[in-house]
């Protein structure tokens, strides 16, 4: 590691477990799914997925103007307050030239572009939105947060595919650790459930088919997965250097020990056979927080609850960490939120290394044959972590890992 610590200060949560960081932890924690049939996916192959309970712009993102807005930058913003009210920082009285923005995202505003496309083909182009674009580039949540919380800059969006919100938490470290700001919101946001969506990925195999059993669709690390549940959801941490968070005296969740990323330069969609790869971000992301591979006594995995991707990752957990840590996977519980999964899965991890419990995998009944892994199912799992590492892989090869350390 190079530069001071980075710590987490303010935790922001918008996702199926529910609206907010407390609601969000206690869902996961009691291993209950939320995976049900969805009116809007009706008639498609797969018509069930992970929606945001009652979230309601007008209640939840009061004042944002929602008309103007896409779901995934609403998202967004309505994780940005609570992680700003969290922290105890009151935007009014900083100086937004110190504060950064990043946030990463899959698809951007993908159900605008989606309805927009259809009233060009049914109405023509003088009925199209003028907001059209505003509203789907994949840049606007962070643009928007940034209007809304004067924060000036750096502010930036990474796109790594379902990486998208661990790769935005790593580049605010870097921004912190080189001075280029003093404060950062970083995360990650999407909201994907739309009858395109959904379609496509059905047709590249990768969603779940247990139509019969929604709430038991989405089984990370499971003998009898099958593929994830599409969901949409955000999340957004606010992260400061240590002595910055010391001098404001305000609750540190954990220290973002390190981060690595790589690409497996392999294949448009299915990982490296070996996870060499992941292998390789989880290593830099070892060399960055300066600990080895035995130090690591958890892993919240990436757990999509596809076979491809669980069977490969377990292999790299089992070969490169020779501790044999605890692992769970949250997406049993929240289906798969696309870019939002990394930054919503780093801030779990960050409460798992704050609360010393690790959550349980939902619907894990007979654990995988290819590895053996300590995973955790059924109950909550109690007990001082010491160094988690939290993964997030992604379409394209992308791969982001994030160390923890209690703070």
């Amino acid at each position: 590691m190079t530069g001071p610590e980075v710590v987490v200060t303010g935790i922001g949560l918008v996702t199926p477990a529910g609206i907010g960081r407390e609601q969000t932890w206690e869902r996961v924690c009691s291993g209950r799914p939320t995976a049900m049939d969805d009116p809007e996916l009706e008639g498609l192959p797969v018509g069930f997925s992970c929606r945001i309970p009652g979230f309601d712009p007008g209640v939840h993102v009061p004042g944002a103007q929602p008309w103007r807005l896409d779901r995934y930058a609403l998202l967004a913003l309505a994780a940005a307050r609570e992680a700003v009210a969290d922290a105890e920082l009151e935007p009014s009285t900083w100086d937004g030239d110190r504060v950064a923005v990043v946030v990463g995202s899959s698809s951007g505003g993908i159900a605008t572009l989606a309805q927009q496309q259809d009233r060009l083909r049914e109405r023509g182009p003088a009925l199209v939105s003028p907001l059209t674009l505003p509203m789907f580039l994949p840049n606007m949540a962070a643009g928007q947060i940034a209007i809304e919380l004067a924060a000036r800059g750096p502010v930036l969006q990474t796109g790594t595919a379902c990486a998208s919100g661990a790769t935005a938490i790593g580049v605010a470290v870097d921004l912190l650790r080189s001075g280029a700001c003093d404060l950062a919101l970083a995360g990650g946001a999407d909201a994907m459930v739309t009858r395109l969506c959904s379609a496509a990925l059905f047709r590249t195999g990768a969603l779940s088919r247990r139509v019969e059993d929604p709430a038991g669709a989405s089984r990370p690390f499971d003998a009898d997965r099958d593929g994830f549940v599409l969901a949409e959801g955000a999340g957004i941490l606010v992260l400061e250097r240590a002595p910055d968070a010391v001098a404001r005296r305000v609750r540190r969740y954990a220290t973002l020990a390190g981060h690595g990323a790589s690409a497996d330069a392999h294949h448009q969609t299915a990982p490296h056979p070996r996870g060499a790869g992941a292998e390789l971000a989880m290593r830099r992301a070892l060399t960055d927080a300066d600990a080895s591979p035995a130090d690591v006594d958890h892993v919240n995995a990436h757990g999509t609850s596809t076979p491809m991707n669980d069977r490969i990752e377990a292999a790299v957990v089992e070969r490169l960490l020779s501790g044999r840590p605890s692992v769970t996977g949250a997406k049993g519980v929240t289906g798969h939120t696309m870019g939002a999964a990394g930054a919503i899965e780093a801030a779990l991890t960050a409460l798992t290394v704050f609360h010393g419990t690790t959550p349980p995998t939902a619907n894990l009944r007979h654990p995988l044959k290819e590895a053996e892994l300590d995973l955790v199912s059924g109950v909550p799992r109690t007990g001082k972590v010491s160094l988690a590492l939290s993964n997030s892989l992604g379409f394209g090869g992308h791969n982001a890992v994030l160390a923890f350390r209690p703070a």
